[in-house]
């Protein structure tokens, strides 16, 4: 029965992602580039000036504040073990196609958020909120389109993300000599799902501030331990370039076995990791306090940077230049560990455990921040009452328990669909409303060479005032 199910999973992924997805994510992202003069690259050092630009109440979200939430999410255990099974499945010319829908994915996620800006809407104590329902809702009148979108986010972050994140924490432990298939698991399912829902239920706020502080320097440190590996290989670094560019080329590499190809699998993973047109991030960005929408859609674009460039090149470069085998076998966390073991010994494999339970905790709380967000939506945007949230955050971290125990395989699968789906709703919207984006983007451009700090009206843009919370 279950391998019945797994094939016809495996069968829409297939579909979904080639060629479906592969053409939407493509097209849609060169014609955000084209159509705003690759902003994403043009006003790189715009995007990086306002990440610390102060909001105006002191009560606010800060653009800064926005970047932290979205790249918390967009960064956890894909970084490692999703750039490890995209190498070991499809082969180092995954990086190449990872690093290119990047590039191109980076004006996908300025447009999204700064939609998700125009629309956001006013709470009561001032603050704001919104993202990809409250556009579909308002701007193009699809309530019903927007409904669904919470429902696959619900889908994609509440359990196909969590299961996976999971799974991958689990499989870490799996190079060491304690780790049982049977047991170990099990063990690991139980502690992680009771930490999270401990926390979830109302305690553990220790904990979160503890892991919140930690997480941003073991970012910083995963990436010094990559370039000390890369140093110590260094005369492996030409070789390896030459082995992603050839394979990323191939004929074969690329059209071979098509879902297992090296372009398929590097276009899943990177969007797995950074998330660009997926509608996660724009809940985000929509609560900073700007006094420009284009501003939180340019600062954005540095995260998906942060994401690929930096943390995912550091996991590819730390293995491939380390020249530690890669196949099926390893893929996952294995492969990472391995190759950190290299130089490291068996300080190794523990870093890079210790670095996924971080990643993956943390992922595993702010998922559910995005959660949260859609539930209001769907629940005529009050917030749903504390008994249906306990029994929601109940089944929430059964799930966490269910995904130890997954095979790779079906993890793999049931969170490339459901965050498929999210993104087939979000990017076709996003190219419909595209001119606004566009036209808020000139404005802000025209205000910047009068000399300016741009703020923002809607009638500047042809929109009416009186349809939206904010930009009166």
């Amino acid at each position: 029965m279950l391998d019945k199910i797994m094939d016809l999973l495996n069968k829409i992924d297939d579909v979904m992602y080639y060629p479906v997805l592969i053409i939407i994510l493509a097209f849609a992202g060169l014609y955000f580039s084209v159509r705003t003069g690759f902003v994403q690259l043009r006003m790189f050092k715009e995007a990086c000036r306002l990440i610390v630009e102060k909001p105006k109440g002191q009560q606010k979200v800060s653009s800064f504040q926005a970047l932290i939430v979205s790249t918390a999410s967009r960064v956890g255990t894909g970084n490692i073990v999703g750039v490890s099974t995209a190498i070991c499945l499809g082969g180092p010319g995954a990086c190449f196609w990872m690093w290119l829908m990047c590039i191109i994915g980076a004006s996908s996620a300025f447009m999204e958020s700064t939609l998700a800006q125009i629309y956001k809407k006013k709470n009561k104590d001032g603050g704001c909120y919104g993202g990809p329902a409250y556009y579909i809702e308002q701007a193009l009148g699809k309530p019903v389109i927007a409904a669904a979108f919470c429902i696959f986010l619900i889908a994609t972050y509440a359990f196909g993300f969590n299961l996976l994140c999971s799974f991958n924490l689990q499989s870490s432990f799996a190079v060491y000599s304690f780790y049982n298939e049977k047991t170990t698991p099990v063990i690991i399912g139980v502690i992680l799902a009771v930490l999270v829902g401990f926390c979830l239920m109302g305690g553990g706020k220790r904990i979160i501030s503890m892991t919140e502080k930690i997480v941003p320097f073991m970012g910083i440190a995963y990436v010094m331990i990559s370039l000390i590996i890369i140093g110590a290989n260094f005369k492996n670094v030409p070789h390896m370039f030459a082995l992603i560019f050839r394979d990323a080329f191939d004929l074969r590499s690329i059209f071979g076995g098509l879902a297992g190809s090296c372009l398929v699998l590097g276009i899943k993973r990177g969007l797995y990791s950074n998330e660009a047109g997926v509608g996660s991030a724009p809940n985000a960005s929509a609560s900073a306090d700007v006094t420009h929408p284009v501003k939180q859609g340019l600062v954005q674009t540095v995260s998906v940077y942060i994401d690929t460039i930096l943390l995912c090149t550091a996991t590819a470069f730390m293995c491939l230049s380390s020249g530690t085998p890669y196949n099926q076998e390893v893929s996952g966390a294995m492969y990472v560990q391995n190759a950190i073991s290299t130089v490291f010994g068996g300080a190794g494999p523990v870093f890079i455990t210790v670095a996924m339970v971080l990643f993956a905790f943390t992922t595993l709380l702010g998922n559910l921040y995005y959660v949260d967000n859609a539930l209001i939506y769907l629940n005529g945007k009050k917030q749903p009452s504390k008994g249906f949230m306990t029994g929601f955050y109940t089944v929430c971290v059964v799930v966490v328990f269910a995904g130890a125990l997954m095979q790779m395989d079906l993890a793999w699968t049931i969170a490339d669909i459901t965050m498929g789906c999210m993104t087939m709703i979000n990017i076709p919207c996003c190219v419909m409303l595209s001119g606004q984006g566009i036209k808020a983007l000139r404005d802000y451009e025209k205000q910047k060479k009068a000399g300016r700090d741009p703020e923002f009206h809607a009638a500047d843009i042809g929109l009416d005032p009186s349809k939206l919370s904010f930009w009166k």
